[in-house]
């Protein structure tokens, strides 16, 4: 495969796309946490058994997406993904009781992966390269956020629009009303994506016969299940991605402890969307410098860190200076580490041919917090409300971030002689 056949606006697409796909699902519910508890008439454990059902889902749809991603183009399976889960957006609207609430997150825990995940992985490792990497994964899960942050700007502004009276005496009917406009445009923003996709998102020949397989078989899975770099970063997304989850409750913080208005709480949620930008950007560039993971490893500490600023009580109550230096230091360490993760697959010697397959395999136990943190984080919050419960939920944070510092750490180790040898 020739270098750098992929386009600059393969990327952007592959940004756009990238985040797009997960609005209804996840970045609604982390910007207005406080609006879907109450529009939808949850609780956080309810609302984390959505999630949960999303998860489990997601689970079959890893291992079956991963060699679908190594025998087809990354363009019409991610168009075909955005539009299934655009439909469910509609559903959404209605606002469904809970049990078609968990239908529906089940239903997207399929469309959103299926066809979608490693083709993007998959996707954003071409257009890296031999040497960029970093770059390549910083930017995707930067411009990744860009987007959620550019779009929490504009749902915010579309619910406070909606919202006729004053924010804290608003009705649930009217937070519903302002909502589901919100829902409607996500919806056609979605759609819209998958059609530029669909036609702009394409790959010189020569690149896609490179990139795929003639058929999918059995070896190809023992062949990734062979290498040590695949176990680790099973673990290492794992904790990680509770690391990501973790980061849902802030805007429910804001309200719960620092007693934030509804439109306060989801500017909260916004500003985070903004950090990612930030550091995917950073981390991606300085990862391409020097070795992709040794900055993984400095991430996990980050992290660690931060949740120990809001698990030890270090966060009082109206201290703003705090509140949001904590939410700086979890944010950077969260969004450094979700930028990375994937980046050192070519340091841990995955060969590219074999990338989706991979990936596959590393979600079916990366993204299991899909399944139980949400019900985790929920039991935490609903049993001990107030500071004791986001406590809680920030001790958790920090015990999965030391072991994915450990396992960061044998990682760094293990490959940081044999990179130069694989290159």
């Amino acid at each position: 495969m020739k270098e750098n056949k992929a386009p600059w606006y393969y990327l952007l697409l592959l940004v756009l796309a990238g985040e797009s796909v997960f609005i209804l699902p996840f970045v609604l519910a982390r910007v207005f946490r406080p609006t879907v508890l109450d529009a939808f008439s949850l609780n956080n454990v309810e609302l984390g058994l959505c999630f949960s059902v999303y998860g489990t889902v997601a689970l079959i749809a890893y291992i079956l997406g991963g060699p679908i991603a190594d025998k087809f183009s990354p363009r019409k399976l991610i168009a075909v993904s955005l539009w299934t889960t655009a439909l469910g957006g509609f559903l959404y609207a209605t606002f469904p009781d809970f049990k078609t609430l968990k239908i529906l997150y089940g239903y997207w825990g399929f469309t959103t992966i299926f066809l979608f995940w490693a083709p993007m992985i998959k996707a954003a490792r071409v257009w890296g390269g031999n040497n960029n990497q970093g770059k390549a994964y910083g930017f995707l899960d930067g411009g990744r956020g860009l987007v959620g942050a550019l779009f929490g700007t504009m749902g915010v502004l579309i619910f406070s629009l909606f919202i006729t009276s004053e924010i804290a005496s608003a009705s649930i009917e009217e937070s519903q009303l302002a909502f589901k406009y919100v829902i409607w445009v996500a919806s056609v923003m979605i759609i819209v994506v998958g059609v530029l996709v669909w036609n702009f998102m394409k790959l010189d020949d020569e690149v896609e016969q490179n990139i795929v397989i003639e058929k999918i078989s059995v070896n190809q899975i023992l062949e990734v299940l062979k290498l040590p770099a695949v176990w680790l970063l099973m673990i290492i997304i794992l904790c990680a991605y509770v690391g990501y989850k973790a980061t849902d409750v802030l805007s429910l913080y804001a309200k719960d402890v620092m007693l934030y208005n509804q439109v306060e709480s989801a500017k909260v949620g916004t500003f985070l969307l903004f950090i990612r930008p930030i550091v995917g950007v950073i981390i991606g560039i300085l990862a391409d410098r020097t070795q992709t993971a040794y900055w993984l490893l400095i991430s996990f500490i980050i992290t660690v860190i931060g949740a120990l600023f809001f698990a030890t009580g270090l966060v009082p109550q109206y201290s703003i200076f705090l509140f949001f230096f904590s939410i700086l230091t979890v944010s950077t360490g969260v969004y450094a580490t979700r930028s990375l993760y994937f980046a050192v697959m070519k340091q841990g010697r995955i060969p590219l041919v074999l990338t989706g397959t991979a990936v596959g395999l590393i979600s079916l136990v990366g993204y299991t917090p899909d399944i139980f943190a949400g019900p985790a984080m929920g039991y935490l919050l609903d049993s001990n409300p107030g500071i004791v419960g986001h406590q809680h939920v920030f001790w958790m944070l920090g015990g999965f971030s030391l072991i994915g510092t450990i396992a960061a750490g044998i990682y760094y180790g293990l490959y940081r002689k044999k990179e130069i040898e694989f290159n």
